[in-house]
């Protein structure tokens, strides 16, 4: 009697324990819809207002030149390293002709990475300078 008794007490506990976190859960989703309503209320554009800094741009155009200006950048960098590279190993090739013809390669492909990087720079903001004088 006594052991039917503990079990039933114990899954009573547990049961509460259980009821107690659903409770629990329950509490804090609604505190996420009420937050939610509460951001939609005030509007994805106050929001993205209240977040920008003083510094930051808002002209698209300018945003896409920021970026692909990067990007263009860091291409150029690894074209340069490339180009040196193939330097070190036309150096030091040590007239092994097939190791020769692979550097020649290494520093020809990454002169042509640097034409298409500067000419994709000249390009880019060309175009996007005719956006931002249409505008």
């Amino acid at each position: 009697e006594i052991s039917k008794f503990m079990s039933k007490q114990t899954h009573v506990q547990d049961l509460l324990k259980k009821g107690g976190l659903t409770i629990a859960a329950n509490a804090v989703v609604a505190t996420s819809f009420v937050g939610t309503a509460h951001a939609v209320e005030g509007g994805i554009r106050s929001g993205a207002n209240a977040a920008k800094g003083d510094d930051q741009q808002t002209d698209l155009v300018e945003n896409i030149r920021v970026i692909t200006n990067t990007m263009l950048f860091a291409i150029g960098i690894v074209a340069v390293i490339m180009l040196i590279v193939g330097g070190f190993r036309y150096i030091f090739s040590g007239g092994n002709s097939t190791n020769t013809t692979a550097a020649k390669d290494t520093i020809l492909y990454a002169v042509i990475g640097i034409v298409v990087a500067l000419l994709a720079y000249a390009i880019v903001n060309f175009v996007l300078g005719q956006f931002a004088a249409g505008a």
